[in-house]
């Protein structure tokens, strides 16, 4: 069961598993693309309703995905859901996921944080209720952990104090209301997971790229969403975009932010990964799920090198940092779990970036250009809503 399965991981993810053989549902109440209709924005690439997109990938796979439309945090929703599929894995990607998007203001905040709390909360109920066995792997994020002066372990730390040690959970430090929502959800899942003895895994997922998978390549109408907006879109799809229109491609502050990456094809790997090795009753795994690190000025140069073989002519400006922040920091988290398992990571190199800015310039005509430049600042945050577009 793909809780968000309409979204960019977890479309991607649907098509994988179920490509191999996994029976799969989709449980989505189609937010996103509400999010999308609120603010006046739009993914790059032209996707299909879920509805379609279900019936395209029957037709050209002959592999049948079920679809579950409605809310999570509505528990009779749910709690039919679990009752009418019998889950023996539940991949949670069912959250609001910006940064950006929690701190535009109060209305946007108490969404996120009762949306995505709320959620998780109702889905390890329904597992405890309807599917005991049934294994809640559950995507976090780097974020969590902040920038910290020391080294980052994958989900715990062991720490000796005043002659006394033990093992903990490593501290959480996350830098806007979506980082703490992500924050909760992990002390909830692990005192859900003691006191029920649930089977949990914890993906403390880095920052995502990349557009295609063999999946989605398989039709057109099969296409993953692409955001290059200042809410929705990374950082690195933000500036192939920009690179690909000639817009230059706008650093926030120092731009020695660093962060941990993975390409899209590995986040679907990851969690067959974590699938195929369900945590035993009481325990919760916790791996840190990204493949390479990289600062911001590292990425606009991976770019620029990249959209000169293909003709392109990227630009490089620095802009006031809309994010409160550290721009230059020590960075170094652990991240060889998921490896050991047989992870075989798609580094970014050449191909990939050729690949992912390839996919942009066929889609460049769709481009906004007044989505690009940054739209949120954390210190400004208001009380009372109010929309991003620029008309």
């Amino acid at each position: 069961m793909i809780l968000g399965g309409d979204g960019y991981c977890g479309w991607a993810t649907a098509l994988h598993l179920s490509n191999r053989g996994y029976e799969v549902a989709i449980v989505d109440n189609m937010c996103r693309r509400t999010f999308d209709d609120q603010l006046g924005f739009n993914s790059l690439t032209p996707i299909k309703g879920i509805h379609e997109r279900v019936r395209v990938w029957e037709e050209v796979s002959g592999k049948r995905i079920q679809l579950y439309v409605g809310d999570i945090c509505d528990y009779e929703f749910l709690s039919a859901a679990f009752q009418a599929f019998e889950p023996t894995a539940c991949v949670h990607f069912g959250e609001q996921r910006s940064a950006p998007y929690s701190m535009m203001d109060r209305s946007r905040a108490v969404f996120t944080q009762t949306n995505n709390v709320m959620g998780t909360i109702n889905v390890c109920y329904a597992i405890k209720e309807f599917a005991p066995e049934c294994h809640l792997i559950k995507l976090g994020t780097m974020g969590e952990y902040g920038t910290p002066n020391i080294d980052i372990e994958e989900g715990y730390i062991t720490i000796e104090h005043n002659g006394r040690t033990d093992t903990l959970p490593y501290p959480k430090q996350g830098n806007s209301f979506y980082h703490l929502s992500k924050c909760h959800d992990s002390a909830n899942m692990l005192m859900c997971t003691k006191t029920w003895k649930m089977r949990t895994t914890d993906l403390n997922q880095g920052v995502v790229y990349g557009v295609a998978t063999p999946e989605t390549m398989m039709d057109d109408r099969l296409v993953n969403r692409l955001d290059y907006d200042a809410v929705f879109g990374t950082a690195l799809n933000r500036f192939a975009i920009q690179a690909a229109v000639g817009h230059p491609m706008t650093v926030y502050g120092k731009g020695g932010q660093t962060r941990g990456f993975l390409n899209i094809t590995d986040t679907c790997k990851c969690i067959q990964i974590a699938c195929d090795n369900p945590a035993p009753p009481g325990e919760m795994k916790i791996y840190n799920q990204f493949t390479e690190q990289f600062s911001v000025n590292e990425l606009a140069a991976l770019i620029t090198e990249a959209g000169q073989k293909l003709g392109l002519d990227p630009q490089v400006i620095n802009v006031p940092n809309p994010r409160t922040e550290m721009e230059e920091h020590y960075y170094n988290a652990k991240h060889s779990k998921l490896q050991d398992l047989g992870l075989e990571p798609n580094l970014m190199k050449e191909s990939i970036l050729e690949s992912l800015l390839t996919t942009v310039v066929k889609y460049k005509d769709n481009v906004d250009q007044r989505l690009i430049l940054p739209g949120v600042n954390w210190t400004e945050s208001a009380s009372v809503g109010k929309t991003i577009a620029k008309v």
